[in-house]
């Protein structure tokens, strides 16, 4: 009798541990990170894209455009409450940097790292992706590709699509004024969520693919070749001459004829490069710039000298 009562015990026991088992398995496997698609990854550049500057602010800049971003992810990464606390709170540290090259690229990048990170945990496993490398690896690309994406996107691309339209608005034309406006936004939005796709799919060698001199050779190029858009652009839309003329000896003297024969363009580049002072000494004051000038141009058509 008691050795039927030690059996029954013992197998209570053993069901008892096992359903603890069970419990347990089935805790972790209700905690497991779901799978990141590249769909989630796309609705996360977006939520970037169209919020990037409504929540600025000078403590954190454009860290909580970044964490709405994160979001949907994070949910989908972290099933315990206190862990995507935490992946809020590494989210929403300083951060600021350009909206496609900058965001496309560490928006990716967040999703793959944060992805690491919760399988790691998960898993109890080592953490290697610690919050310190997290945001170092934000903080370090922020900076730099802000350079690359302004120097590109508002250093070339939109004054290339200018110069394509301005010849429509000479003419009247609507498109003139709606062209560059559409093809910059399009340009933008197509050129981030590449850049995000792309870095999440490659993980942290597409920081290192960013910064290679492959890369820094293109961004020179691209920057020069922004320097003759702009210098295209004064030679041909800004239109300064001058209307004085002399008699010498009963032969008029045109001066506008004289200076463009001997320096083409010479009015014009003087405007320019007179405001490109301005702006060096005083800052980029654009207001004070326009009524300075107005005021100049002024003047000197008063007194015949344009």
């Amino acid at each position: 009798m008691l050795l039927l009562q030690t059996m029954k015990i013992m197998m209570m026991d053993s069901n008892s541990r096992g359903g603890n088992k069970m419990t347990e398995i089935s805790k972790n496997k209700s905690l497991a990170p779901e799978e990141i698609t590249r769909k989630d990854v796309t609705k996360a550049y977006l939520r970037w894209h169209f919020s990037n500057e409504i929540p600025h602010s000078f403590e954190r800049y454009l860290a909580p455009s970044l964490l709405y971003a994160m979001m949907p992810i994070l949910k989908k990464l972290y099933k315990d409450d206190d862990a995507l606390k935490a992946a809020y709170k590494r989210q929403l540290l300083f951060f600021n940097t350009q909206l496609s090259w900058g965001g496309g690229v560490i928006t990716g990048l967040m999703s793959s790292m944060e992805q690491q990170r919760a399988e790691e945990e998960s898993e109890n496993k080592e953490i290697l992706m610690q919050d310190d490398l997290l945001y170092n690896t934000k903080a370090g690309l922020m900076g730099a590709l802000a350079g690359i994406g302004d120097a590109i996107d508002s250093g070339t691309v939109q004054y290339i699509f200018i110069a394509i339209a301005i010849p429509w608005a000479q003419q009247g034309n609507p498109l003139g004024a709606i062209f560059p406006f559409v093809a910059f936004a399009l340009y933008q939005v197509i050129l981030g969520l590449f850049f995000a796709r792309q870095s999440f799919t490659m993980g942290r060698s597409a920081a290192g693919l960013m910064q290679s001199t492959g890369i820094q050779t293109a961004i020179e190029t691209l920057s020069v070749l922004g320097l003759f858009m702009m210098g295209i652009l004064a030679g041909n839309y800004v239109k300064v001459s001058s209307s004085l003329s002399f008699d010498i000896s009963g032969k008029e003297f045109i001066v506008q004829d004289v200076l463009d024969q001997v320096i083409p363009g010479i009015l014009p580049l003087t405007v320019v490069m007179g405001i490109y002072w301005f702006y060096k000494k005083k800052g980029l004051k654009v207001t004070q710039a326009l009524l300075w000038l107005t005021g100049i141009l002024i003047v000197l058509a008063g007194v015949g000298i344009l």
